[in-house]
C-alpha cells in the first residue's frame, strides 16, 4: 500500500505551487514591462521619423500609406484627434477632414445620377480632378480612411464589396442579397437585361422584375427601353463607366 502524504508533505507541495505562481506572475510582469519599454521607443521613434519625413507624408499617398502601417503596428492612430501632437506636426487631421467634406459633396452631386452609391474608383477620380490646385494627390486608401472616419459621425456612409468593386454607399438603402448578385452581375457591362440575370442566376421571370424594380425605385437603376431587340436594359451607374459626373472639375 502507497502511504498518504502527512501534513508536512501537503505542506511543502502547496508551498512549491506559490512558488511556482509567484514566478509565472513575475515572468508575466516582465515580459509586459518589456513590451510597455519597446513600444515607448517605437512611438518615440515613429514621432521623430515623422518630423523628418513631414513633407513626405503629406504630399506623397504610397508614403503616407507605409506611415499608417507604422502607426498601426505600435498601436497609434493620427486620425484619433484633430488636436493634438499629431495634429499639430502633420496637420493629417485637417487632410482627412477636408477630404471627408469633398467625399460628401461628390456624394450628393452625383445621387440623381447612382442613387447613392458610386464606385470607390469613381469617387477617386472625382476627387483627384477637385483637388489638382492643392497638388495634394489621394488614393483609395486615403478615401477608405477618410469615409472611416464620416462613420463615427452616424453620416450613413459606408464601403461595401460586391463583386470585384468596392462601392460607396451614401443613402441608408438595404441591399439584399438578389440586388448584390445583380449588381455583381452588372459589372461586365454595366446593365443587365430581365433576360439574362434568369439565365445567368437561374431565377424566375418574377424574381427578377421584383429586385429590378426595387433597384430602379431605390434610384440605383436607370432603365433603357429604345433597344432594336425590344429587351429594356438596367443600367446600373455605379458600376458603369459611361456615365461621367459633369461637375467633377468645378
Amino acid at each position: 500500500m502507497r502511504r498518504r502524504p502527512g501534513i508536512g508533505g501537503l505542506q511543502k507541495a502547496a508551498a512549491a505551487r506559490d512558488q511556482y505562481r509567484l514566478l509565472g506572475e513575475n515572468v508575466a510582469k516582465l515580459r509586459t514591462d518589456m513590451m510597455k519599454e519597446q513600444l515607448a521607443t517605437f512611438k518615440s521613434q515613429l514621432e521623430e521619423f515623422a518630423r523628418k519625413h513631414k513633407n513626405d507624408i503629406r504630399k506623397n499617398p504610397a508614403f503616407r500609406a507605409q506611415f499608417h502601417d507604422m502607426c498601426a503596428k505600435v498601436g497609434v492612430d493620427p486620425l484619433a484627434s484633430n488636436k493634438g501632437f499629431w495634429a499639430e506636426l502633420l496637420g493629417i487631421g485637417d487632410f482627412y477632414y477636408e477630404l471627408g467634406v469633398q467625399i460628401i459633396e461628390v456624394c450628393m452631386l452625383t445621387r440623381s445620377l447612382n442613387g447613392g452609391l458610386i464606385s470607390l474608383q469613381e469617387l477617386c477620380s472625382h476627387l483627384r480632378q477637385r483637388r489638382k490646385k492643392d497638388r495634394e494627390a489621394v488614393t483609395e486608401d486615403d478615401c477608405l480612411r477618410a469615409i472611416s472616419k464620416l462613420k463615427v459621425l452616424g453620416s450613413g456612409f459606408e464601403v461595401i464589396t460586391i463583386g470585384k468593386k468596392k462601392l460607396v454607399r451614401s443613402v441608408p438603402t438595404e441591399l439584399n442579397k438578389d440586388h448584390n448578385q445583380i449588381l455583381e452581375l452588372a459589372q461586365g457591362q454595366g446593365f443587365v437585361t430581365v433576360e439574362q440575370v434568369q439565365r445567368r442566376l437561374s431565377w424566375t421571370s418574377g424574381r427578377v422584375i421584383d429586385a429590378l424594380e426595387t433597384l430602379l425605385e431605390e434610384g440605383l437603376a436607370m432603365i433603357d427601353n429604345g433597344i432594336k431587340d425590344g429587351k429594356c436594359q438596367y443600367w446600373f451607374p455605379c458600376v458603369s463607366s459611361v456615365y461621367s459626373f459633369v461637375g467633377s472639375d468645378t
